[in-house]
């Protein structure tokens, strides 16, 4: 079925259910973001949906009882109806069950009928996809008490097994309670992977029991920059981090919603707010001062020092135990070599393995891996890490551009596409010559949505093999100019809904302007959460 065919399809279900919204409010749209692989009208009749509807999920399943409740309370959020979860088999139902002949593992399939709404999937996480596709199809209003589900089948799966968003809680400290409603948002997005940014040079964000002098010192800068690394300060202490049993808390709010949390601790730079509290990993022995200043620093680990080592895999060890992730990211980003270059510990190690400083990174990334790996864990780099002799096993997070990533994909390493021309959130959502002076003040650049839905991850004409690799797709939000939970949703949204069609639709198979009239019906579902979102799509349609 070629893409023409595809689109002229849709376009026809669109004004078929279009025509039905704009004669009743109380009629479901699954015209969502991101829109199913396949939407077929039946003639079966439609589902009214009551306050007398169960969901019901099989008896001892735990994860599906789970799914049931989320769907409860997703309903019970936009609408008047409060649904009753049971075990019990019941007629007249929405209906939650495995079924291994769904394809894929987060697949799942809806059919609607006059008797009912069944959501399948091969396993748990895949209903839940459905339950989430089902939940965006429900009119938002607060009055209703019952919904009209026209009869449909919904086949879907994602393109990508790596949806990720990551969030930098390094240069801001975020509460927990709005770290888990950042997840529900990955949730709504039918994401399944939050990035948690934790180290940096401006704050360490994460207790270490062995260390405790990383949350106790390194947490805490004496004072931030003002405007854009200025001379003026604020002159204020900023702190902040999480305790281990807080982080374990985000795991599980995670893991309820079929999310894996990464941990990034970030190694070997961007290292000072560490170097703070224990100077003697570095290469001149400080005094070093956790930053109030946002960049690229020239202090980083001693990798001379074997103590460097014990403490990486001490701190390492810490956050493996608290997060099961099969990833870990060891950040690998913007290291300067300058240090290295002077130090005489850091020499006499060159000299015995014959490196380079610019092949130093490279052992010290070498020899965590190895320490990583033998916890049966893997881990990802930013993709500078590139540069050095790495193993294949290695996971490439490829950020300036996605030229790196295609070679790393070509080199056999997995890569995951985050390029900062295309989904660094923390950039401006205006267009090359669009005024910025009613904008908060951010980092700078320009990332309209149209750029971040136009992101293809796969490299043109790339190999079978080398497309292989390609595991995923991520979107990032840095926060050194943004310091609370309301510029925070702003930034993400509407962005979060173009990035989530990029993860998960087929290759080809994206409309922006069909993508347009469903993330316009999705602000109602945004509103109803009292979020905070950019609206420049459209004024600059009203400009026209």
């Amino acid at each position: 079925m070629n893409k023409r065919f595809l689109m002229v399809l849709l376009a026809a279900f669109m004004s078929f259910a279009g025509a039905l919204a704009a004669d009743d409010n109380r009629v479901a749209d699954y015209n969502v973001i991101p829109l199913p692989q396949e939407v077929t009208l039946t003639q079966k009749g439609a589902f009214v949906l009551t306050g007398a509807t169960p969901i019901v999920y099989p008896e001892g399943d735990e994860q599906l009882k789970n799914d049931a409740q989320f769907l409860s309370d997703y309903i019970a959020d936009v609408t008047a109806l409060r649904l009753t979860t049971t075990s019990a088999k019941v007629k007249n139902a929405i209906t939650l069950r495995l079924n291994k002949k769904v394809q894929g593992k987060e697949g799942y399939v809806i059919t609607v009928d006059k008797k009912g709404v069944v959501i399948e999937g091969a396993t748990a996480a895949g209903v839940f996809y459905g339950v989430q596709t089902l939940r965006k199809s429900i009119p938002v209003d607060k009055s209703l008490t019952e919904v009209t589900l026209p009869g449909v089948v919904l086949k879907d799966a994602p393109r990508f097994g790596y949806r990720g968003v990551m969030l930098d809680c390094a240069r801001h400290y975020f509460p927990v309670k709005f770290v888990k409603q950042f997840i529900d948002l990955i949730a709504m997005h039918n994401m399944n992977v939050f990035h948690w940014h934790l180290t940096d040079d401006q704050g360490w964000r994460i207790e270490v029991k062995k260390y405790p002098g990383l949350a106790k010192i390194g947490s805490v800068r004496e004072k931030t920059v003002l405007g854009h690394n200025s001379d003026v300060f604020d002159d204020t202490p900023y702190g902040g981090y999480y305790t281990q049993e807080e982080a374990r808390e985000i795991v599980k709010y995670a893991a309820d919603r079929f999310i894996t949390v990464i941990p990034e601790i970030d190694m070997p730079g961007h290292m000072i707010a560490a170097l703070a509290a224990y100077p003697d990993m570095g290469c001149t022995g400080g005094p070093y001062k956790v930053s109030p200043i946002w960049g690229i620093m020239p202090d980083v680990l001693c990798l001379g020092n074997e103590k460097t080592y014990q403490f990486c895999e001490d701190v390492l060890s810490e956050m493996m135990d608290i997060f099961p992730s099969e990833y870990i990211h060891l950040g690998g980003d913007e290291t300067p070599n300058v240090r290295w270059k002077e130090c005489p510990k850091c020499k006499a190690l060159m000299a015995k393995e014959n490196l380079t400083p610019g092949k130093l990174q490279g052992y010290f990334t070498n020899r965590i891996e190895k320490f990583v790996n033998s916890k049966g864990r893997r881990i990802i780099g930013w993709d500078e890490i590139l540069d050095g002799d790495i193993n294949q096993s290695a996971t490439i997070m490829s950020w300036r551009g996605t030229a790196p990533g295609a070679r790393g994909a070509k080199m056999g390493h997995d890569v995951i596409m985050s390029p900062s021309s295309h989904v660094y959130f923390d950039y401006y959502q205006t267009r090359q010559g669009e005024s910025q002076w009613e904008e908060p003040l951010l980092i700078g650049g320009n990332l309209p949505i149209e750029r971040t839905y136009s992101l293809e991850p796969v490299p043109e004409g790339a190999d079978a093999e080398t497309a292989s690799h390609i595991i995923g797709v991520q979107g990032n939000l840095w926060t050194e100019y943004i310091a609370g939970p309301s510029l925070a949703e702003y930034q993400v949204l509407p962005r979060m809904g173009a990035l989530s069609e990029v993860q998960w639709r087929p290759q080809g198979q994206k409309d922006f302007e069909n993508y347009k009239v469903r993330q316009t019906r999705m602000l109602k579902l945004y509103d109803a959460y009292g979020l905070v979102y950019a609206k420049h799509m459209w004024k600059r349609d009203k400009k026209k």
